[in-house]
């Protein structure tokens, strides 16, 4: 396989053996794909997260099970409210 890089590319390359954790060209390629799978398949964890609450709370929609924009708002003021009694309690 033939792989054409841009300067910006191959600079960031040489940046990185020069630094000393690579011996060459292909232990960076290497290095970063197997960064780019792991990443890929932390998102795929995530995303299957984020699916399932999603689902929940659609349930509990469904269910009647939600706040007005009102509850909403006065539920996230009180929040506010003890979170910066705290932090002011902290500082003390």
């Amino acid at each position: 396989m033939t792989i054409t890089l841009r300067p910006d590319q191959e600079k960031l390359i040489a940046e990185a053996i020069e630094t000393g954790a690579y011996h060459d060209t292909n232990d960076v390629i290497e290095r970063a794909l197997e960064l780019l799978l792991r990443e890929g398949s932390e998102f795929a964890e995530e995303r299957e997260e984020i699916t399932a609450k999603i689902e929940r709370g659609l349930a509990q929609f469904e269910r009647g099970e939600f706040y007005t924009a009102e509850q909403a708002q006065a539920n996230m003021a009180k929040k506010k409210t003890e979170w910066l009694r705290n932090r002011q309690a902290q500082t003390e």
